[in-house]
């Protein structure tokens, strides 16, 4: 295999802000996002996506905004927690009525 196959790039965070220029680079550049990826060492599918986002943010396509996805995110994880909850109360209660008789 190729060395650079067996590299893996450690996976990196960016702010809100750093995204939201990388966009603004690609729209008012008459460049590629494959160019503009590759001269700021990104990979090309992120920054894709972050246009995408951005697209979807605007109204200009269809789909979750970030706030929207967000949200999403959030009742999903206080979903989770709740079924949880329920599950131990569940078990509690069958503990304890097997107690009682």
């Amino acid at each position: 295999m190729e060395q650079a196959m067996q590299q893996r790039r450690r996976r990196r965070a960016f702010t809100a802000a750093y995204k939201a220029d990388v966009v603004e680079l690609c729209r008012k550049s008459d460049r590629g996002i494959a160019e503009v990826a590759r001269d700021l060492d990104l990979t090309e599918s992120s920054v894709r996506r972050w246009v995408d986002q951005a697209e979807v943010d605007a109204g200009r396509r269809p789909g979750l905004t970030s706030s929207e996805q967000e949200e999403l995110a959030r009742l999903r994880k206080e979903n989770r927690v709740l079924r949880e909850e329920r599950d131990i109360l569940k078990r509690a209660t069958a503990f304890f009525a097997k107690g009682d008789r």
